[in-house]
């Protein structure tokens, strides 16, 4: 009788080979996401040159402009996100606590590996950041239709929508839709411990986290009649997890400031965002302004209002139930203020509404006209930010 002995494989070829179709998806993402995150750049960095020609050669009497020109991709929120990570909340006015923790404990925990250089450090940790958005947006697109032109599509609409501008500069909205667009992939996959951490570390970066409650609910609530109570806990944990995140910085700030509302309270002051209103009636004081030549600067965010709400449309029609239901109170929390300054950037955190208009986008014509579009837009939303001109 013979007898066959087969070598067993060693433990690190096993280890490689299960690697091996992970660094294929990634290898393919990475491949579909990096010319639209280099298109991206381009454009901004082309713009902010554009800005600072202007501001210098026009010789213009307000030096707030000149001042964002020099600032460049650390102006506006950035330059609160690099002072958080180097001072921390209680050195800075109060007004710091209006931004989440997340983007400058990061900041602060790796600029080691920059000499120091907190600047440097935040504008990498948010473009590393866009550039892994894309990748993940390319693979939901992909888990859902199967249609590469689709999520190829959605690789550069996200990265060159007319307010993605900020996926360059030093705002978290690139680190927030990273764990955003994560946490839907491991709720679609029901991979819930894995959805629960994402969610925690959204609800960490941007106060809309909270928001992503909502799909998980709709996406634990699936099947649940049939799922035993160990995988009840882990469902549970998945809706819970934004609310963690979220909760926890206000729990800091209910002990440090004696008011765990502060950070919400303060944005709604009126020389920010301003009260809340419904989005009706701030959508209408808006178009008022545009009627009556006042406010006519504001008054072009109501296009946006209608469009975004359009897509938002579509994206429940033609998508799974969780995603519109995402959209729709993120989009409802971004028009509820007397001031829609920034809506557009606000908007772009709804990250469904991208695959919504990719999936518009199929005709070739088409995709060239409003990528184009889109890549000028941006162009031109960056030179007004950088002028001062436009609040980002």
């Amino acid at each position: 009788m013979r007898i066959w002995f087969v070598s067993p494989v060693p433990s690190g070829e096993r280890r490689l080979a299960r690697l091996a179709p992970l660094a294929r998806i990634l290898r393919a993402d990475a491949v579909a996401a990096l010319p639209a995150w280099l298109a991206a750049r381009v454009i901004t960095l082309a713009a902010l040159e554009l800005a600072r020609f202007l501001s210098t050669h026009l010789q213009v009497a307000d030096p707030a402009i000149a001042q964002r020109a020099h600032e460049g991709l650390l102006s506006w929120d950035a330059a609160w996100y690099r002072d958080i990570a180097i001072h921390g909340y209680r050195a800075l006015p109060q007004d710091a606590l209006r931004f989440f923790p997340l983007l400058p404990f990061v900041v602060r925990a790796l600029r080691f590996l920059f000499a120091g250089n907190a600047g440097v450090t935040l504008l990498a940790v948010t473009n590393v950041a866009a550039l892994v958005l894309g990748m993940l947006i390319h693979r939901l697109a992909l888990w859902e239709t199967g249609d590469e032109g689709l999520a190829r599509r959605a690789t550069w609409l996200v990265a060159i929508a007319p307010p993605a501008f900020v996926l360059v500069m030093g705002y978290s909205e690139g680190l927030f839709m990273t764990f955003a667009v994560g946490m839907f992939l491991a709720l679609r996959s029901k991979h819930w411990l894995w959805a629960c951490a994402l969610g925690i570390l959204a609800g960490m970066t941007r106060p809309v986290g909270i928001l992503l409650v909502v799909p998980a609910v709709v996406e634990a609530a699936r099947g649940i009649r049939q799922v035993p109570w160990r995988g009840l806990v882990t469902r549970a944990l998945a809706v819970a997890g934004p609310a963690l995140g979220c909760g926890s910085f206000l729990l800091w700030a209910q002990v440090a400031y004696g008011d765990g509302m502060l950070p919400i309270h303060i944005q709604q002051q009126v020389r920010l965002r301003g009260p809340l209103l419904d989005p009706f009636r701030a959508v209408l004081h808006e178009s008022k302004g545009i009627v009556n030549g006042q406010h006519i600067g504001s008054g072009l965010h109501v296009p946006w209002v209608i469009g975004l709400a359009v897509l938002a449309v579509v994206c429940l029609r033609r998508w799974p139930l969780s995603y519109g239901l995402f959209v729709i109170p993120v989009l409802i929390a971004a028009a509820s203020s007397s001031n829609l300054d920034s809506f557009e950037r606000y908007g772009l955190s709804a990250f469904p509404l991208i695959l919504a208009g990719a999936a518009l986008t199929a005709s070739g014509r088409v995709e060239r006209v409003v990528l184009t579009v889109s890549a000028a837009a941006m162009g031109g939303y960056a030179v007004l930010a950088f002028l001062n001109a436009s609040v980002p």
